[in-house]
């Protein structure tokens, strides 16, 4: 029926019953539902609009009847838009979503048009509703659709994989995985595969309308998403391959390749096809090769030549579907073949077998899960384990990584067949193994874009896996360390006890000292704790501070709560047994925090700590070298003095911080002298210090008597009235006896040696206390230092006042060994040595006994030797006689060392063999010693006190005329030059030479005086 005969009203009815349906219709479309939920909103609305000119009388003109048709054309377009997208499938659907939005958009403004067109017609009808209509009409005009940003993400991925070309199957899990949540479907293969079905039946209907940009479109998205796990039955095809297998059991084991039969050879590119169609002429041929021909204008058959009158093609499925047998047949031979290879124990065809498997994988993606359960997974893994052959096990890393890419299933598969236990040892192989064991193990750690936070946690039990991973991070491998870090990254995530056995294993300390800068509290606390307890050696030590974990502890201590400051400083503890940490602590500004809370604080453990990293501060020499502000400002010690020996006036005091408190009071005294008077007489130190000799802990003990050696410098009366008490010099010798600290030894003498020599009664009791065998020992056995102390403790026994003390010290056997000390000791053990000798040597005339005669004079013999110096019987024993010791030809050298030290002491105690009584034999024994010329020597070089003594020395040499006959010119000239020609000086070096030089004029064989006016 023409539409002219047809009522106007009756068109009304039709076009208003279409736009209902097709607004309904619109509702239900799953994919863009916003899009054509506006179009159902926008016909809805204009149905009102409809049925108000059907209860008017409409204006049946020629205008109104084309502006309704027109309307009508419109909405049925738009239906069957709907009715085009109602039922497809939802993963077409979404690839073509921004197509659909784009029709969607075109269709709603063009009946937005219509309807403008059709209210003008009848603007008096609707005059009533002209203002809704207006605005109708005007806002499906204007109307723009946009496709979600999640869906145009998903497209726009999808797109640029498909340019790139990846058919890896990690990125067809991944988008597989997005486009299936986006539209609603479970990530399950039977629903993967009814959507994929679908899929391709778009494709064959695109491949019918002839739209062949469309199919290429469609089968690149197909291929792609085929490789995704989910787009596979796992059961589907372990039935597909023992289908096959059963098969292939009819053929030789020795064969590895059926050949293929000659249909399944295109006749355009003699290669086995992928996409057979057949032309209409029967002929079958590859899609895309016929279709370059036909682009080529090529419309012939490729068999026959015959022109073609129809180019359609249709697909071949029959034959397809036996060029896939064919191949899965082949596929299965070659995993035969390979399980073979591998169980032969020949390294040269376990690498055979294992290439075979990466080329069966490249050829197609369900190998992966035919290897699998063909059984090569656990053979290979096996084998990894066990081989030696390191390119055996560099290749099997490889190709099960290629088997485990993207793939869930067989990375799961590695996993329960022990995996990890064969590759982790790999990372600490050579660089070849290691980076082909890195990248595996990072590949089988990914769960599609994510983590794998299972399987994370599984390589954590790996004991040794931090280690290496760490040692690859700091390795020269570039892509390794990357690998190695993402790992590493990973695991401190899944598991913070990783990053303190990653600090442990392998020195890497950086996410430890991030967590502790930015970390929550719990992480710190944490961190704390792993460092607290970890065994750290100077050189992590070292590390820990140049990696800037220094400040950030000070800031935890200022305000931190309790626990928190106590791990902190803990730490701090630790780290400042380094000396580089020392200098960074002082940087940080962090020694006055410590002395604060150490003097401030009631929090007994607190204390405790601050006093542990005073002490090491001052430790190793370094005194008070650290104890300065940020700014590297010294800061006032007296105060920190005199709090350090305030924390030992507890006697309730923790032992816990008195020890370490008492260690950085040494430590500091030791270093500056003035800070020992500050000690002794503002801080009241002796009377602090000398108790603790009784304390119970012997370091105390120890550090105590360390102490009191350096208080006795300065005030040794109160600790000479201390040692008089009861007991007192017994726990003293208990220090002198103590094998295992020679440096309190050292001390102990030190101490006695700087108590008052007139102490008569302490000299007495320590000789009844057998100190002197305990001085002789350290003598014989300390070190350096301790024997110079020891020395200076031997001055007390030697006072020539006191003979018989002296006797006990040479009966003691001292004089062998102070003899020796002039030979190989230090300057200071040479000097008092020599004063020592001089000691025993000034008792030594009173001590010589006198030389009896026998026979007539002329034949006069003595029994004994009398001695040169002494005129009678000495030896060392009796009369401590130096050259009975043979001491002289040392302390002689003692001069020619010009050492001013030793050289005094050396001319005192060459002073001893020339006193009153007759100093004739003693200048004698000194010009047979060649001591003289050394002693005129020291004129000339020596400082004005070490002229002194030699001039005292020369004065009573001189005494005897044949010295003056042998030395006298010599000195005459070096006395005078000595007093620049003016003898008649009032000062005493000048009366010393004025009288020297008058014994050489005495007996000057010149009547005539050099010195004119001295006589």
């Amino acid at each position: 029926m023409a539409m002219e005969l047809v009522p106007i009203g009756t068109i009304l009815a039709v076009v208003t019953n279409q736009v209902i349906k097709t607004a309904q219709a619109a509702k239900d479309i799953v994919i863009e539902k916003e899009s054509f939920k506006v179009l159902s909103k926008h016909l809805f609305d204009i149905e009102p609009v409809l049925k108000e000119l059907q209860l008017r009388q409409l204006n049946d003109s020629q205008a109104a009847r084309l502006a309704l048709e027109a309307l009508d054309a419109d909405v049925k377009k738009a239906n069957n838009l709907v009715e085009k997208y109602k039922n497809r499938g939802r993963f077409y659907l979404l690839v073509k979503c921004r197509h659909i939005v784009n029709e969607v958009q075109e269709v709603t403004r063009d009946i937005g048009r219509s309807l403008d067109a059709f209210s003008i017609v009848n603007t008096e009808i609707l005059s009533g509703i002209s203002d809704q209509v207006n605005r109708l009409q005007s806002e499906m005009q204007k109307v723009e659709f946009e496709t979600s940003h999640s869906q145009l993400q998903i497209v726009d991925r999808l797109n640029q994989g498909l340019r790139d070309q990846k058919r890896d199957q990690g990125f067809a899990n991944d988008i597989l995985e997005e486009i299936a949540r986006a539209v609603g479907v479970p990530v399950e293969p039977s629903e993967i595969s009814k959507e994929l079905a679908s899929f391709r039946r778009e494709i064959e209907e695109a491949g019918n309308r002839k739209e062949r940009a469309e199919v290429f479109f469609l089968e690149q998205v197909i291929e792609l998403l085929s490789q995704a796990d989910a787009a596979r039955d796992y059961e589907e095809m372990k039935k597909q391959y023992f289908q096959r297998a059963q098969v292939i059991e009819r053929y030789d084991t020795q064969k590895e390749y059926i050949p293929p039969l000659k249909p399944f050879i295109c006749r355009i590119s003699g290669e086995v096809m992928d996409d057979p169609v057949s032309l209409c002429t029967g002929t079958t041929c590859e899609r895309a090769a016929i279709e370059a021909r036909f682009d080529h204008g090529m419309k012939t058959d490729p068999e026959t030549g015959d022109v073609l009158e129809d180019t359609s093609l249709r697909s071949n499925h029959p034959l397809r579907q036996s060029i896939e047998e064919w191949r899965e047949l082949n596929y299965c031979l070659k995993i035969r073949a390979c399980q073979e290879k591998l169980s032969s124990g020949d390294d040269l065809k376990v690498v055979e077998a294992l290439n075979q498997m990466q080329d069966l994988i490249r050829e197609n993606s369900i190998n992966k899960d035919w290897i699998s359960i063909g059984g090569l997974t656990d053979s290979i893994i096996s084998i990894l384990g066990s081989s030696r052959n390191r390119e055996v096990k560099k290749k099997i890393l490889i190709t099960l990584k290629d088997m485990v890419e993207g793939h869930a299933r067989n990375k799961e598969k590695v996993i329960e067949q022990q995996g990890f236990d064969y590759i982790v040892p790999g990372l600490g192989r050579d660089p070849s193994i290691s980076t082909a064991a890195v990248e595996l193990l990072y590949e089988l750690l990914q769960d599609r874009s994510k983590w794998n936070v299972c399987f994370c946690s599984q390589l954590s039990l790996q004991s040794s896996a931090i280690l290496f991973l760490v040692t690859l991070l700091k390795g020269s491998v570039r892509e390794s360390a990357e690998y190695a870090e993402k790992i590493l990254n990973k695991l401190f995530d899944v598991d913070e006890e990783n990053i303190s056995r990653a600090a442990k294993s392998g020195w890497y300390y950086k996410p430890l000292i991030d967590r502790i800068v930015q970390g929550p509290e719990s992480s710190r606390m944490s961190m704390l704790k792993a460092l607290v307890t970890m065994e750290l050696y100077d050189s992590n030590l070292k590390v820990l501070g140049e990696e800037g974990i220094i400040p950030p502890l000070f800031s935890m201590v200022a305000s931190g709560n309790i626990e928190l400051k106590e791990l902190s400083l803990s730490v701090l503890v630790k780290l400042s047994s380094c000396r580089d940490n020392k200098e960074l602590i002082a940087a940080a500004g962090g020694v006055p925090v410590v002395l604060n809370l150490m003097f401030t604080s009631h929090v007994t453990i607190l204390i405790v700590k601050c006093s542990e990293i005073v002490d090491r501060l001052s430790s190793q020499g370094d005194g008070v070298k650290f104890f300065v502000d940020e700014k590297g400002v010294q800061l006032e010690l007296e105060p920190i003095i005199t709090h350090l020996l305030a924390l030992q006036q507890n006697n309730n005091s923790s032992n816990n911080f008195r020890k370490p408190a008492l260690r950085a009071l040494l430590g500091i005294c030791r270093s500056e002298a003035r800070l020992v008077e500050t000690a002794v007489v503002t801080a009241n130190g002796i009377s602090l210090v000398l108790p603790l000799l009784d304390d119970p802990d012997s370091e105390v003990r120890e550090i105590s008597v360390n102490l009191l050696f350096l208080f006795s410098q300065q005030e040794s009366q109160g600790v000479v009235d201390y040692l008089l008490k009861p007991k007192r010099l017994e726990s003293l010798m208990g220090f002198l006896e103590n094998d295992c600290n020679i440096d309190v030894k050292m001390a102990a003498a030190g101490l006695l040696a700087n108590l008052p020599k007139p102490e008569v009664s302490l000299t007495t009791k320590l000789i009844q206390l057998d100190v002197l065998p305990a001085l002789i020992n350290l003598l014989k056995s300390g070190t350096m230092e301790a024997k110079e102390q020891a020395l200076s403790a031997l001055f007390r026994f030697t006072d020539p006042a006191d003979v018989e003390s002296q006797r006990i010290v040479v009966e003691h056997g001292a004089y062998p060994l102070l003899v020796n000390f002039l030979k190989v000791g230090s300057i200071t053990a040479k000097a008092r040595s020599a004063a020592l000798i001089a000691n025993l040597s000034m008792s030594s005339p009173k001590l010589t006994v006198a030389s009896e005669r026998t026979g007539c004079w002329c034949f006069r013999t003595s029994r004994i030797p009398v001695c040169p110096a002494h005129g009678g019987i000495c030896d060392i024993s009796t009369s401590f006689c130096l050259l009975e010791a043979n001491s002289l030809p040392y302390i002689v050298k003692l001069l020619h060392d010009k050492v001013e030290e030793t050289a005094y002491e050396a001319i005192q105690t060459l002073s001893t063999l020339v006193q009153d009584g007759c100093p004739q034999r003693g200048a004698l024994v000194l010009h047979e010693a060649k001591a003289i010329e050394p002693v005129l020597d020291v004129l000339t070089w020596g400082t004005d006190s070490l002229k002194d003594g030699a001039l005292d020395l020369l004065e009573k040499v001189f005494v005897s005329k044949e010295m003056v006959d042998n030395y006298g010119t010599n000195a005459r000239y070096l006395l005078v030059g000595l007093t620049g020609g003016n003898v008649h000086d009032d000062g005493r070096p000048m009366r010393k030479v004025a009288k020297v030089l008058s014994l050489l004029e005495r007996y000057s064989k010149s009547s005539t005086s050099i010195i004119p006016g001295l006589f």
